[in-house]
């Protein structure tokens, strides 16, 4: 079959968009399971220090949090979680997440987990948090005393708190090696 030359670059740019399509679907599958155990973790990890009360709870987030993560960073993995209300300054987010986070803050029904494509054949995986009413202890508008204190004592610039569960709390993220070529 003869495609006329003025088709070939519409059927070309519409190959390329389904290929695309379909990298970044399979990228988004596979952002989403590498990221699983980082969110069960963590979970699991909450839940046990506010058990425990308030000031594990805090602690968990501050040591706890970052040592899973670090522990699920291998094999050319890097993840993390960010905020546009950030408490710990060591969470601020890799260049190419604050504006994917400032469109989920932007336009809440854009709030999907999404993946990029980035430099070098890696991807860039990025998932929402949304503030769960167990996480108004720490990141609600009224905090209990010792809590404040503990808070103010620890990240003296905090921002994160002032949050109603259903708030869009930060992201996740991650960046991985892409499989697709």
């Amino acid at each position: 079959m003869i495609i006329p030359r003025s088709c070939r670059a519409t059927l070309l740019a519409f190959v390329f968009a389904a290929t695309t399509s379909h990298a970044q679907d399979a990228e988004l599958a596979r952002g989403a399971e590498l990221l699983a155990p980082f969110k069960k973790d963590l979970q699991q990890a909450l839940k046990s220090g506010l058990a425990e009360g308030p000031a594990e709870a805090i602690q968990v987030c501050r040591v706890k949090a970052p040592g899973i993560a670090n522990s699920l960073s291998v094999a050319g993995v890097r993840m993390g979680r960010t905020s546009h209300k950030l408490r710990n300054p060591d969470n601020t987010a890799p260049d190419w997440v604050s504006p994917i986070m400032q469109t989920f803050l932007d336009d809440p029904s854009s709030r999907e987990p999404l993946a990029v494509g980035l430099a070098d054949n890696r991807w860039g995986y990025v998932e929402p948090i949304m503030l769960q009413p167990l996480c108004l202890t720490c990141h609600g508008s009224e905090l209990a005393p010792g809590v404040a204190e503990q808070i103010s004592e620890l990240y003296p610039e905090d921002h994160a708190i002032g949050f109603e569960a259903g708030d869009l709390r930060g992201v996740f993220w991650l960046e991985f090696p892409g499989e697709m070529q």
